[in-house]
C-alpha cells in the first residue's frame, strides 16, 4: 500500500480533465463540483488545476465552503505549495486563500507590520520551516532554533493576533556513523529529534497548533520524503511526489481548527469487525481472535475504534442484520474488544444503509457530515456515497490488516485540542441515545423532562473553561446564531473586558454529565446588550435549555441596568435550524444589516419562561 497515493480516496476518474474544462468559464457557483473533484486522489498537477479554477471563480467558494486566509512563511520555495493547499482545502470544505511571503524572507516578513504578509486580515500563519532553516549543529543550536520560532510566534501574535501553525522538522536521511548518530548530541538526526521535542513543550498550553511533518516523513520514509536534487535545483523542501500528502494533512488540520472534523465512526459488522457472516457462520464460525492472521487483523481494527472512542470519538453500528444476532458477538464472543457499552447507537435491521445512517445522525443529534462509514463492501460504499455525499466513506481494499492504517491516514478525526469534555464525548452521546429512546416512549414531554432531573450551571468565562469555550466557538455550526470565531487568546480578552458579558453553561441529568453545552457572549452598549455569540450543543435540543439560558441572560442584563436585548442572526449553510429562534423566544423583528437579521427584546416587559421543576440551577461568579 502506497500512502503517497492517498489510498483511502477513490482514484481520479478518467474524465477528470474534461470535467475541469467543463467548469472553466462557468458563471454560476461551482463550489459543489469543485469539492467533488477534490474528493478524489489527485496528483500535484491536478491540484494546481483545481486551485486555478477556484481562483477564477471567486463566487465558487459558495456557502458550502468555509473561508480561511493563511499566511505562508518558508525557507523554501512555495510556488507549488500554495495551489496544492488551496485545492486540498476544497476537499475539507474550505475556501482557502494563501498569502505567501517571498522565498526565505522569514523574519523580515513576520516581524514587519508593513509586510505584504499582513496586507489583509489572516486567520492563521504557517511557519513551513525545515531543518535547513536552523543552524542546529549543537545543543545550543537547538535552543537557538526554538528561541527563533518563539520569537516568530510572538511577532505574529502581536501584529496579527492569530494562531501560528508550527511544523516539526523531518530528520535528514543521511547519517555519518549509522545508528550511533542518534546517540550523539551534536548529530543532525539527534538534534532534529531534540528540536521537535522542545517544540512540543513550547506549544503546550498555547493557542498555536503543531503540524507534525516529521511524522509524515516517517510515514512515507525519509529517502522518499527528501529529494536532494529538487532542493539544489528549486529549493523544494520535500519531494514533489509528497505534495498531495502534505497538503492533505495541512488542509485537514486547518479544517479541524474550524471545527470541520468528523465526530462519529459508523461500523459495518460482517467482514468489517470480524471475518465471515454472523447470521450464516454463527458465533463459533466467525474469524476473530489470536492465533489466526485474519482474526488478529479484525482485532486490530476493533482496538483502533476503541482507542478512538477513548479519545472522544463516537462509535455506532450500521448493519444489515437481525438485531439479536448482530449483538451476539458483542455479548458472548470472548475475543471481542468492542462491547455494547462502547456503541452509542446500534442500527442492525434490513433497511438500506443510507436510511440507517440518517437514523444514527438523528438519534445522536449530529449532522450527517459528522459521520464516517466503515464498510468492507464496495457496493454499499458506493450506495452511501451516492445517497449521502456528506458522509465520509474511505476505500478499504481487500486486506483487513490495512483497515486501521487507512482509517488513521484518512485523518477524519483530526484534532487540534483535546479537553476533558472531549474525552467524555463518546459517553455523552451514548447516554444521549438512551435519552432519545426514553423520550420516544414518553407521552408527556414535560413529564419526560422532569424525569431527567436536570442540573444546569451558569458561570462566567474562566481560565479552566477557556480551552473548551474556544473549541466550541470554533467548532459549533448548527445551533450557532452568528458563527463568529475566536482564538483562545481572544476568549481570554473577553474575560477581562468589562464591555462584554460572558457565560458558559453546563448540564447534567440522571443519566450523566453533558459537560459544557452552551457559550454566550453579549456586547454591552449603554442600555443595550447585543447577542454577539450564542451557541449550544445539539445533543441537548428539545430540553428547553434555550429558555433557561434566555431567562438567565435577561436576569443578568436587568441586574446591570440594560433595557434592551438585541438578537443577531447571521445565516450560513449550516445554521438554518436557529433562523426562527429569536421570534420563538419572543423577540420582535428589527430589520436587517450587513446580511444579518436583527431582533429586539424589551427587558422590562420580559416574562421569564415557566420552567418550574425542570432544572436545578447553580450560579457561579455571575
Amino acid at each position: 500500500m502506497d500512502i503517497l497515493g492517498l489510498p483511502w480516496l477513490r482514484s481520479a476518474p478518467p474524465d477528470f480533465r474534461q470535467r475541469c474544462k467543463h467548469l472553466k468559464g462557468r458563471s454560476e457557483d461551482i463550489a459543489g463540483e469543485l469539492r467533488e473533484l477534490a474528493s478524489f486522489a489527485v496528483d500535484a498537477t491536478q491540484l494546481k488545476t483545481l486551485a486555478r479554477l477556484a481562483s477564477e471563480h471567486p463566487q465558487g467558494g459558495g456557502p458550502s465552503l468555509r473561508p480561511f486566509r493563511l499566511g505562508l512563511v518558508s525557507n523554501s520555495t512555495t510556488d507549488l505549495l500554495a495551489p496544492g493547499i488551496v485545492a486540498s482545502g476544497l476537499r475539507h470544505g474550505l475556501r482557502l486563500e494563501v498569502a505567501a511571503a517571498p522565498y526565505d524572507q522569514v523574519m523580515q516578513s513576520v516581524a514587519d507590520p508593513g509586510s505584504p504578509l499582513y496586507a489583509q486580515p489572516l486567520d492563521a500563519v504557517l511557519l513551513a520551516l525545515d531543518h535547513r532553516a536552523f543552524a542546529m549543529d549543537s545543543a545550543g543550536g537547538v535552543q537557538g532554533a526554538l528561541a527563533f520560532v518563539k520569537n516568530l510566534r510572538q511577532h505574529v501574535a502581536a501584529i496579527a493576533g492569530v494562531p501560528v501553525i508550527v511544523q516539526t522538522v523531518a530528520r535528514p536521511a543521511e547519517t555519518l556513523l549509522g545508528s550511533l548518530d542518534f546517540m550523539l548530541e551534536d548529530m543532525t538526526r539527534a538534534l532534529a529529534f531534540d528540536f521537535n521535542g522542545g517544540l512540543r513543550g513550547q506549544l503546550q498550553g498555547s493557542a498555536d497548533v503543531l503540524f507534525d511533518v516529521a511524522g509524515l516523513a516517517e510515514l512515507v520514509g525519509l529517502t522518499r520524503w527528501h529529494d536532494p536534487v529538487r532542493w539544489h535545483i528549486a529549493k523544494l523542501s520535500f519531494a514533489q511526489a509528497c505534495l498531495p500528502l502534505y497538503c492533505e494533512h495541512l488542509a485537514r488540520l486547518i479544517a479541524a481548527m474550524r471545527g470541520l472534523s468528523r465526530k462519529c465512526l459508523v461500523l459495518d459488522l460482517d467482514n468489517t469487525l470480524w471475518g465471515g457472516v454472523i447470521g450464516d457462520d454463527g458465533l463459533d464460525g466467525i474469524r476473530l481472535g489470536q492465533g489466526d492472521a485474519v482474526g488478529e487483523a479484525f482485532l486490530a481494527i476493533q482496538r483502533h475504534a476503541l482507542s478512538l472512542s477513548k479519545r472522544g470519538g463516537i462509535l455506532a453500528v450500521c448493519s444489515k442484520n437481525n438485531d439479536e444476532i448482530a449483538r451476539e458477538p458483542f455479548r458472548r464472543h470472548s475475543e471481542m474488544v468492542l462491547r455494547e457499552e462502547h456503541i452509542a447507537v446500534f442500527q442492525a435491521n434490513w433497511s438500506d444503509k443510507p436510511t440507517n445512517l440518517r437514523a444514527i445522525a438523528k438519534t445522536l443529534n449530529i449532522g450527517i457530515d459528522s459521520l464516517v462509514f466503515l464498510d468492507d463492501n464496495p457496493a454499499e460504499r458506493d450506495i452511501v456515497r451516492q445517497s449521502l455525499p456528506q458522509v465520509a466513506v474511505p476505500e478499504l481494499g481487500d486486506d483487513p490488516a490495512h483497515y486501521p492504517l487507512l482509517l488513521a491516514a484518512a485523518g477524519y478525526f483530526e484534532a487540534v485540542t483535546l479537553s476533558a469534555d472531549d474525552l467524555k464525548r463518546g459517553e455523552y452521546y451514548r447516554l444521549q441515545a438512551q435519552r432519545a429512546s426514553l423520550q420516544e416512549s414518553a407521552t408527556d414531554l414535560d413529564g419526560f423532562l422532569r424525569s431527567l432531573e436536570m442540573k444546569i450551571a451558569f458561570a462566567r468565562f474562566d481560565s479552566m473553561g477557556r480551552p473548551r469555550i474556544a473549541q466550541l466557538i470554533n467548532k459549533s455550526n448548527q445551533f450557532n446564531l452568528t458563527t463568529r470565531r475566536r482564538t483562545e487568546a481572544e476568549v481570554e480578552g473577553l474575560e477581562r473586558d468589562p464591555g462584554y458579558f460572558t457565560m458558559q453553561v453546563r448540564l447534567a441529568d440522571r443519566f450523566g454529565d453533558n459537560g459544557m453545552i452552551s457559550v454566550i457572549v453579549c456586547r454591552k452598549a449603554g442600555t443595550e446588550w447585543e447577542m454577539d455569540t450564542w451557541l449550544m450543543s445539539c445533543r441537548v435540543l428539545g430540553r428547553r435549555v434555550e429558555h433557561a439560558i434566555l431567562n438567565e441572560i435577561v436576569a443578568q442584563a436587568r441586574q446591570q441596568g440594560a433595557e434592551v436585548l438585541r438578537g443577531v442572526y447571521i445565516p450560513t449553510d449550516r445554521n438554518s435550524m436557529v433562523k426562527d429562534l429569536y421570534p420563538k423566544l419572543g423577540f420582535k423583528p428589527a430589520g436587517e444589516a450587513d446580511g444579518a437579521t436583527l431582533w429586539t427584546l424589551d427587558i422590562a416587559d420580559y416574562k421569564p419562561f415557566a420552567l418550574e421543576g425542570l432544572f436545578q440551577a447553580d450560579r457561579q461568579n455571575l
